[in-house]
Protein backbone atom coordinates (compact mmCIF):
# COMPACT_ATOMS: atom_id res chain seq x y z
CA UNK A 1 0.00 0.00 0.00
CA UNK A 2 1.20 3.88 -1.02
CA UNK A 3 1.04 6.36 1.66
CA UNK A 4 1.27 9.86 0.06
CA UNK A 5 0.55 13.18 0.51
CA UNK A 6 -2.68 14.48 -0.14
CA UNK A 7 -3.92 16.40 -3.44
CA UNK A 8 -0.45 14.99 -5.10
CA UNK A 9 0.07 16.54 -8.42
CA UNK A 10 -1.03 14.45 -11.48
CA UNK A 11 2.67 15.88 -13.16
CA UNK A 12 5.52 17.10 -12.66
CA UNK A 13 8.52 19.21 -14.97
CA UNK A 14 11.77 18.04 -15.51
CA UNK A 15 14.93 18.29 -16.96
CA UNK A 16 15.71 15.46 -19.25
CA UNK A 17 18.92 14.48 -21.35
CA UNK A 18 16.89 14.67 -24.98
CA UNK A 19 19.77 13.80 -26.99
CA UNK A 20 23.55 13.70 -25.79
CA UNK A 21 24.83 16.86 -24.60
CA UNK A 22 21.22 18.77 -24.97
CA UNK A 23 18.75 19.06 -21.64
CA UNK A 24 15.15 19.44 -22.37
CA UNK A 25 12.01 20.73 -20.13
CA UNK A 26 9.52 18.52 -19.93
CA UNK A 27 6.65 17.32 -18.27
CA UNK A 28 5.84 13.71 -16.83
CA UNK A 29 3.41 11.74 -15.61
CA UNK A 30 4.07 11.33 -11.01
CA UNK A 31 4.91 8.38 -10.70
CA UNK A 32 4.25 5.75 -7.81
CA UNK A 33 6.74 4.26 -5.59
CA UNK A 34 7.44 0.44 -5.91
CA UNK A 35 8.28 -1.53 -3.14
CA UNK A 36 11.53 -0.41 -0.89
CA UNK A 37 10.93 3.25 -3.00
CA UNK A 38 10.38 6.94 -1.89
CA UNK A 39 8.40 9.94 -3.78
CA UNK A 40 10.61 12.98 -3.34
CA UNK A 41 9.40 16.16 -3.65
CA UNK A 42 12.44 17.53 -5.07
CA UNK A 43 13.69 21.38 -3.14
CA UNK A 44 17.18 21.94 -4.03
CA UNK A 45 19.96 19.82 -6.97
CA UNK A 46 23.31 20.52 -6.95
CA UNK A 47 25.26 20.45 -10.46
CA UNK A 48 28.72 17.92 -10.40
CA UNK A 49 31.16 17.79 -12.85
CA UNK A 50 30.77 14.41 -13.12
CA UNK A 51 26.91 15.18 -14.25
CA UNK A 52 29.25 16.06 -17.60
CA UNK A 53 29.06 12.49 -18.49
CA UNK A 54 25.68 11.72 -18.18
CA UNK A 55 24.53 14.55 -19.95
CA UNK A 56 27.27 14.04 -22.76
CA UNK A 57 27.36 10.59 -23.26
CA UNK A 58 23.69 9.94 -22.91
CA UNK A 59 22.43 6.93 -24.22
CA UNK A 60 19.97 8.47 -27.18
CA UNK A 61 17.84 5.16 -27.11
CA UNK A 62 16.51 5.51 -24.14
CA UNK A 63 13.27 6.44 -23.27
CA UNK A 64 12.31 8.13 -21.93
CA UNK A 65 15.24 10.03 -21.61
CA UNK A 66 17.47 10.32 -18.33
CA UNK A 67 17.09 13.24 -16.12
CA UNK A 68 20.39 13.49 -14.68
CA UNK A 69 21.24 15.11 -10.97
CA UNK A 70 22.90 13.25 -8.09
CA UNK A 71 22.85 15.69 -5.23
CA UNK A 72 19.23 15.81 -4.49
CA UNK A 73 17.57 17.38 -1.27
CA UNK A 74 13.82 17.58 -0.81
CA UNK A 75 10.71 16.04 1.12
CA UNK A 76 8.97 12.65 1.18
CA UNK A 77 5.81 12.92 -0.90
CA UNK A 78 4.62 9.17 -1.44
CA UNK A 79 5.89 6.03 0.68
CA UNK A 80 6.07 2.65 -1.30
CA UNK A 81 5.17 -0.92 0.60
CA UNK A 82 8.07 -2.43 2.59
CA UNK A 83 9.57 1.43 3.50
CA UNK A 84 9.19 1.68 7.25
CA UNK A 85 10.21 3.60 10.19
CA UNK A 86 12.61 5.96 10.06
CA UNK A 87 11.35 7.65 7.00
CA UNK A 88 7.95 9.27 7.36
CA UNK A 89 5.79 11.95 4.83
CA UNK A 90 7.29 15.37 4.68
CA UNK A 91 10.14 14.02 5.85
CA UNK A 92 13.56 16.27 4.89
CA UNK A 93 16.16 13.88 2.64
CA UNK A 94 18.82 13.43 0.48
CA UNK A 95 19.92 11.37 -1.97
CA UNK A 96 23.83 11.58 -3.37
CA UNK A 97 25.55 9.77 -6.13
CA UNK A 98 25.17 5.90 -4.86
CA UNK A 99 21.22 5.28 -5.01
CA UNK A 100 20.86 3.03 -2.80
CA UNK A 101 22.21 -0.53 -1.64
CA UNK A 102 20.45 -4.06 -2.42
CA UNK A 103 21.53 -5.92 1.22
CA UNK A 104 22.07 -9.43 -0.50
CA UNK A 105 25.16 -9.14 -2.51
CA UNK A 106 28.60 -9.94 -0.80
CA UNK A 107 29.96 -6.43 0.14
CA UNK A 108 26.72 -5.73 1.32
CA UNK A 109 26.69 -8.75 3.66
CA UNK A 110 30.16 -7.18 4.94
CA UNK A 111 28.39 -3.89 5.44
CA UNK A 112 30.56 -2.49 2.48
CA UNK A 113 27.45 -0.84 1.26
CA UNK A 114 28.84 1.65 -0.79
CA UNK A 115 30.61 -0.83 -2.57
CA UNK A 116 26.77 -2.37 -3.70
CA UNK A 117 27.09 -4.46 -6.35
CA UNK A 118 23.96 -3.90 -7.38
CA UNK A 119 24.08 0.03 -6.31
CA UNK A 120 21.35 2.38 -8.40
CA UNK A 121 23.63 5.66 -9.77
CA UNK A 122 21.37 8.40 -9.55
CA UNK A 123 21.94 10.56 -12.67
CA UNK A 124 23.18 7.47 -14.86
CA UNK A 125 21.28 4.08 -14.59
CA UNK A 126 17.95 5.76 -12.77
CA UNK A 127 16.49 9.28 -12.85
CA UNK A 128 18.14 12.06 -10.98
CA UNK A 129 17.23 15.79 -9.05
CA UNK A 130 17.13 18.02 -12.36
CA UNK A 131 13.40 17.60 -12.10
CA UNK A 132 10.16 18.61 -9.38
CA UNK A 133 9.84 14.43 -8.11
CA UNK A 134 11.88 11.39 -8.17
CA UNK A 135 11.92 8.07 -7.06
CA UNK A 136 14.76 6.89 -4.88
CA UNK A 137 15.61 3.55 -3.26
CA UNK A 138 15.05 3.31 0.65
CA UNK A 139 18.09 2.13 1.58
CA UNK A 140 19.78 5.53 -0.46
CA UNK A 141 17.94 8.02 1.45
CA UNK A 142 19.61 10.79 3.84
CA UNK A 143 18.31 12.50 6.76
CA UNK A 144 18.95 15.91 6.39
CA UNK A 145 19.85 18.28 9.43
CA UNK A 146 17.29 21.37 10.41
CA UNK A 147 20.25 23.76 10.55
CA UNK A 148 20.92 23.65 6.47
CA UNK A 149 19.02 24.87 4.02
CA UNK A 150 18.24 22.44 0.94
CA UNK A 151 20.97 24.00 -1.41
CA UNK A 152 23.54 23.92 1.21
CA UNK A 153 23.14 20.54 1.51
CA UNK A 154 23.04 19.30 -1.64
CA UNK A 155 26.44 19.82 -2.45
CA UNK A 156 27.34 18.20 0.67
CA UNK A 157 26.28 14.73 -0.99
CA UNK A 158 29.04 14.68 -3.05
CA UNK A 159 31.85 17.17 -3.04
CA UNK A 160 31.37 17.12 0.97
CA UNK A 161 30.89 13.41 1.61
CA UNK A 162 33.46 12.11 -0.97
CA UNK A 163 36.03 14.81 0.54
CA UNK A 164 35.26 14.45 4.14
CA UNK A 165 35.96 10.65 3.97
CA UNK A 166 38.92 10.83 1.95
CA UNK A 167 40.10 12.92 4.64
CA UNK A 168 39.20 10.33 7.27
CA UNK A 169 40.52 7.66 5.25
CA UNK A 170 44.27 9.77 5.01
CA UNK A 171 45.78 8.44 7.67
CA UNK A 172 46.65 11.81 8.89
CA UNK A 173 46.30 12.54 12.82
CA UNK A 174 46.02 16.64 14.15
CA UNK A 175 48.94 18.66 13.46
CA UNK A 176 50.08 16.46 10.61
CA UNK A 177 50.14 18.51 6.79
CA UNK A 178 48.06 17.49 4.68
CA UNK A 179 47.91 18.75 0.87
CA UNK A 180 44.77 19.16 -1.06
CA UNK A 181 45.10 19.21 -4.61
CA UNK A 182 42.75 20.90 -6.38
CA UNK A 183 40.97 24.00 -5.56
CA UNK A 184 37.33 23.86 -6.95
CA UNK A 185 33.96 22.09 -5.87
CA UNK A 186 35.39 19.13 -3.97
CA UNK A 187 39.04 21.02 -3.01
CA UNK A 188 37.32 23.70 -1.31
CA UNK A 189 35.68 21.27 0.76
CA UNK A 190 38.06 19.52 1.43
CA UNK A 191 40.41 22.56 2.52
CA UNK A 192 37.45 23.74 5.03
CA UNK A 193 36.79 20.10 6.61
CA UNK A 194 40.56 19.90 6.51
CA UNK A 195 40.93 22.91 8.87
CA UNK A 196 38.71 21.78 11.05
CA UNK A 197 39.95 18.36 11.71
CA UNK A 198 43.08 20.26 13.37
CA UNK A 199 45.58 19.80 10.24
CA UNK A 200 48.23 21.77 8.86
CA UNK A 201 46.33 22.53 5.39
CA UNK A 202 48.90 23.28 1.96
CA UNK A 203 46.01 23.69 -0.95
CA UNK A 204 47.64 23.37 -4.53
CA UNK A 205 45.89 25.23 -7.18
CA UNK A 206 46.21 26.78 -10.24
CA UNK A 207 46.73 30.48 -10.79
CA UNK A 208 47.11 33.55 -7.89
CA UNK A 209 42.87 34.56 -8.59
CA UNK A 210 42.45 31.33 -6.01
CA UNK A 211 44.61 31.88 -3.38
CA UNK A 212 42.86 34.33 -1.79
CA UNK A 213 39.40 32.09 -1.33
CA UNK A 214 41.69 29.30 -0.29
CA UNK A 215 43.42 31.21 3.05
CA UNK A 216 40.11 32.40 3.20
CA UNK A 217 38.45 28.67 3.05
CA UNK A 218 41.25 27.52 6.11
CA UNK A 219 43.95 26.97 4.11
CA UNK A 220 47.35 27.88 5.91
CA UNK A 221 49.56 27.83 2.81
CA UNK A 222 48.84 28.05 -0.55
CA UNK A 223 50.97 26.66 -3.74
CA UNK A 224 50.16 28.19 -7.01
CA UNK A 225 51.12 24.93 -8.98
CA UNK A 226 51.15 27.02 -12.63
CA UNK A 227 54.33 28.96 -11.11
CA UNK A 228 55.53 27.55 -7.86
CA UNK A 229 57.56 24.12 -7.90
CA UNK A 230 54.96 22.07 -5.71
CA UNK A 231 56.90 19.28 -5.01
CA UNK A 232 59.85 21.39 -3.82
CA UNK A 233 57.33 23.42 -1.70
CA UNK A 234 56.08 20.29 0.30
CA UNK A 235 59.00 18.53 0.65
CA UNK A 236 60.55 21.93 2.39
CA UNK A 237 57.90 21.74 4.50
CA UNK A 238 58.65 18.17 5.49
CA UNK A 239 56.45 16.42 3.14
CA UNK A 240 52.56 15.72 3.41
CA UNK A 241 51.73 13.22 5.60
CA UNK A 242 48.51 12.56 3.62
CA UNK A 243 47.57 13.98 -0.16
CA UNK A 244 43.65 14.18 -1.52
CA UNK A 245 44.03 14.65 -5.11
CA UNK A 246 40.54 16.07 -5.99
CA UNK A 247 41.61 16.36 -10.03
CA UNK A 248 41.84 13.41 -12.86
CA UNK A 249 44.92 14.66 -14.12
CA UNK A 250 47.34 11.16 -13.45
CA UNK A 251 50.69 12.87 -15.03
CA UNK A 252 50.10 15.84 -11.98
CA UNK A 253 49.23 13.62 -9.47
CA UNK A 254 51.79 10.95 -10.36
CA UNK A 255 54.35 13.32 -9.49
CA UNK A 256 53.57 14.26 -6.56
CA UNK A 257 53.21 11.28 -5.26
CA UNK A 258 57.56 12.32 -4.24
CA UNK A 259 55.95 15.03 -2.05
CA UNK A 260 54.69 12.09 0.76
CA UNK A 261 56.68 11.86 3.81
CA UNK A 262 57.46 8.48 5.34
CA UNK A 263 54.04 6.72 5.56
CA UNK A 264 51.86 8.92 3.63
CA UNK A 265 48.97 8.41 1.60
CA UNK A 266 47.88 9.56 -1.89
CA UNK A 267 44.04 9.70 -1.59
CA UNK A 268 42.70 9.80 -5.04
CA UNK A 269 39.13 11.49 -5.83
CA UNK A 270 39.69 12.20 -8.96
CA UNK A 271 38.91 9.58 -11.26
CA UNK A 272 41.33 9.78 -15.22
CA UNK A 273 41.37 7.14 -17.65
CA UNK A 274 45.26 7.84 -18.21
CA UNK A 275 47.44 5.26 -15.40
CA UNK A 276 48.81 6.26 -12.76
CA UNK A 277 52.74 6.04 -13.01
CA UNK A 278 53.95 4.64 -9.13
CA UNK A 279 57.33 3.87 -8.40
CA UNK A 280 57.59 0.96 -5.82
CA UNK A 281 61.07 2.23 -4.68
CA UNK A 282 59.28 4.76 -3.13
CA UNK A 283 56.62 2.99 -1.97
CA UNK A 284 58.37 0.29 -0.32
CA UNK A 285 60.99 2.15 1.26
CA UNK A 286 59.28 5.19 2.70
CA UNK A 287 56.12 2.89 3.12
CA UNK A 288 53.89 5.01 1.54
CA UNK A 289 50.22 4.15 0.18
CA UNK A 290 48.04 5.10 -2.25
CA UNK A 291 44.41 4.37 -2.45
CA UNK A 292 40.83 5.25 -4.21
CA UNK A 293 38.27 6.45 -2.22
CA UNK A 294 34.69 6.44 -3.48
CA UNK A 295 31.62 8.79 -1.93
CA UNK A 296 30.67 7.11 0.92
CA UNK A 297 27.25 5.44 2.95
CA UNK A 298 23.78 7.19 3.32
CA UNK A 299 25.07 7.04 7.34
CA UNK A 300 28.45 8.55 6.10
CA UNK A 301 26.28 11.14 4.72
CA UNK A 302 24.85 12.11 7.81
CA UNK A 303 28.28 12.37 9.58
CA UNK A 304 29.36 14.44 6.42
CA UNK A 305 26.02 16.56 7.22
CA UNK A 306 26.37 16.80 11.05
CA UNK A 307 30.27 18.14 10.83
CA UNK A 308 29.37 20.55 8.26
CA UNK A 309 27.13 21.81 10.72
CA UNK A 310 28.99 21.66 14.12
CA UNK A 311 31.86 23.67 12.31
CA UNK A 312 30.21 25.51 10.41
CA UNK A 313 31.69 24.41 6.96
CA UNK A 314 29.77 25.55 4.48
CA UNK A 315 30.16 24.82 0.13
CA UNK A 316 30.34 28.14 -1.60
CA UNK A 317 27.64 28.27 -4.42
CA UNK A 318 25.48 30.08 -7.19
CA UNK A 319 21.86 29.06 -7.39
CA UNK A 320 19.64 29.12 -10.83
CA UNK A 321 16.01 27.69 -10.68
CA UNK A 322 15.73 24.36 -12.16
CA UNK A 323 14.13 25.63 -15.52
CA UNK A 324 17.63 27.02 -16.29
CA UNK A 325 19.22 23.75 -15.77
CA UNK A 326 20.98 24.59 -19.22
CA UNK A 327 22.63 28.06 -18.16
CA UNK A 328 23.61 26.05 -14.72
CA UNK A 329 25.06 23.67 -16.47
CA UNK A 330 27.46 25.05 -18.92
CA UNK A 331 28.29 27.63 -16.30
CA UNK A 332 29.71 24.66 -14.41
CA UNK A 333 31.21 23.30 -17.45
CA UNK A 334 32.98 26.91 -18.08
CA UNK A 335 35.22 26.31 -14.29
CA UNK A 336 33.72 30.02 -13.40
CA UNK A 337 31.53 28.64 -10.51
CA UNK A 338 32.98 29.80 -7.19
CA UNK A 339 32.40 26.78 -6.38
CA UNK A 340 28.78 25.01 -6.80
CA UNK A 341 26.20 25.25 -8.56
CA UNK A 342 22.66 24.52 -7.36
CA UNK A 343 19.22 24.15 -8.83
CA UNK A 344 16.22 25.53 -6.81
CA UNK A 345 13.44 24.05 -7.49
CA UNK A 346 9.97 25.54 -6.69
CA UNK A 347 9.71 28.90 -4.90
Amino acid sequence: MINQTPNMPPTYCAMQVSRPGVLEWVERSTPSPGPDEVLIAVEACGICGADANDIEKADPTLQPPRVPGHEVVGRIAALGPQVTAPWQLGQRVGVGRLGGHCLTCRPCRQGLFQLCQNQAFVGASRDGGYAEMMLVRATGLVSIPDELSAVEAAPILCAGLATFNALKKSGAEAGDTVAILGIGGLGHMAVQYARRMGFRVVALGRGSDIAADALALGAHHYIDTQTDDALAALNAMGGAQALVATIGHAEVVSRLLAALAPQGRLVVLGADKDPLLVASGPLVVGERSLLGSITGTPYQSEQALQFSVLTDARPMIEVLPLERANEAYQRMRSGQVKFRMVLMVGD
